[in-house]
């Protein structure tokens, strides 16, 4: 804990101790603005945040932004540059006591000396509704500004009355030019870098780590230190990092892919639009994300299963045999094979002809049900195989199908309340073009009827 730029012997000695001895991520985070890569279109000159750090008039704040884009960093930085008490907790590792001790002491310097207590709250969203709630009184009344970090939607993980109440600053992952730029200053720095190994690093190792690491500054610094120190120096006293050595150093792509978050519905979202777009490159990519990102097979096939019914339908009905058949196929495979059997499913419905209409129509129809009087069954159709059943009318004037030339009859059908709605309104599209004229034929008949 620490108020403006003074700190405590224990803060000073434990931080020359990380400095000295912690990992190179937490080494190379900037000290100010002037030093922090990426997120421009917050922190550039002229902006809201940067104009906030700068006249250090904070106000209540959430990160939101993938992992190793800078949303502790920026919580650093303002604790650097602060008058305000900065303290900090981690939602993992705290609970409600830890909430009440910091609003006691911010209280206490609030009455005593005036000054204000920032809060910064790592990984928010792991606080439960219960925790959340306990804060808010104390943000609402100007006990804490709070800044919360999270890699989740704060709009869906944290409480709406917190979020109405902050300010929610959305980071991006870095770009490849940022994380280059890292990797240099990193290699050149020799106060908290690696500038004192006189390391140097090939173009393609360069951009084996930048391309591995995707967007995650952390993911390129820690393959980055690891290749340092434990390449031997060549004769001439230098060290070089080839691409051999940054493979072994970094040997899988971190995606950004979280099971349960907003990437996982991001991503999810994706893939089905693109088979809904009839896009199979693209629906096959984000296919290859999920499964890569550790994504439940079975999860994946429902949504195809779903798409092939809503999006396909009835152009091309064998659409929903394909998926379902591919879902019970994956049940009984399991991976790695399974991803065959995927990827033929998602291929085929976003190739097939498309059309919502019997989406749209049971839409409709269940609207009509829930909102309006449809009236009953018509005598006619109703179940006549009980005694007492013809006296009532039951079955009366009910024409079978099957007697009739082509198997159809002209009936009425609906209920007399809604008997000209049309629920289903058929596509020209694969199949069902040939359904829409014999619909359209029908239906002239069946308007001569009534």
């Amino acid at each position: 804990m620490r108020k403006g730029n003074q700190m405590s012997m224990f803060d000073l000695n434990r931080e020359s101790e990380l400095k000295k001895d912690g990992p190179l991520a937490m080494r190379m985070r900037p000290r100010n603005l002037e030093e922090f890569f990426g997120q421009q279109h917050i922190v550039a000159e002229g902006r809201l945040l940067a104009r906030m750090i700068k006249a250090d008039r904070l106000s209540s704040m959430i990160f939101f932004g993938p992992p190793g884009s800078g949303k502790t960093t920026l919580a650093k930085i303002i604790a650097n540059t602060t008058k305000a008490y900065f303290d900090q907790i981690n939602a993992v590792t705290s609970g409600v006591a830890d909430i009440r001790r910091v609003v006691e002491e911010a209280k206490d310097r609030l009455g005593m000396t005036g000054d204000k207590t920032v809060l910064f709250i790592d990984e928010i969203h792991r606080f439960n509704k219960l925790q959340q709630d306990a804060l808010l009184p104390h943000v609402e009344d100007g006990t804490l500004i709070l800044i919360g970090a999270t890699t989740e939607n704060p709009y869906y993980e944290v409480n709406s009355a917190l979020v109405s109440r902050s300010t929610v600053f959305k980071l991006e992952s870095l770009t490849n030019e940022d994380i280059r730029g890292i990797i240099r200053s990193c290699l050149s720095d020799r106060e908290k870098g690696l500038g004192a190994y006189g390391a140097r690093i090939t173009e393609e190792a360069l951009e084996h780590l930048v391309n591995i690491s995707d967007g995650d500054a952390r993911t390129a610094l820690n393959a980055l230190e690891l290749a340092v120190l434990t390449t031997e120096k060549n004769e001439d006293g230098s060290l070089l990092v080839d691409l051999k050595i940054a493979e072994d150093c970094i040997q899988k792509r971190a995606v950004n892919y979280d099971k349960v978050g907003e990437n996982h519905y991001d991503t999810i979202s994706a893939f089905i639009k693109s088979m809904r777009g009839s896009d199979a490159d693209a629906a096959l990519h984000y296919l290859a994300k999920m499964l890569y990102g550790g994504e439940k097979p079975d999860f994946i096939a429902r949504r195809i299963v779903i798409c092939a019914a809503e999006d396909v339908g009835m152009a091309d009905p064998d659409a929903l045999r394909v998926a379902v058949s591919a879902a019970h196929a994956v049940e009984m495979i399991g991976m790695p094979e399974g991803r065959i059997i995927l990827a033929e499913a998602a291929v085929y419905v976003a190739t097939a002809p498309k059309s919502n209409s019997a989406y749209m129509g049971i839409n409709m129809a269940m609207a009509d049900v829930e909102n309006q009087q449809t009236g009953p069954v018509p005598l006619w159709l109703r179940n006549a195989a009980f005694k007492g059943a013809k006296e009532w009318g039951y079955g009366d004037g009910y024409k079978y199908a099957h007697q009739y030339e082509g198997n159809y009859v002209e009936m009425q059908f609906l209920p007399d309340e809604i008997k000209e709605k049309i629920y289903y309104d058929p596509s020209a599209n694969g199949y069902e073009k040939n359904v829409s004229e014999i619909l359209k034929k029908r239906r002239e008949l069946k308007n001569k009827v009534l």
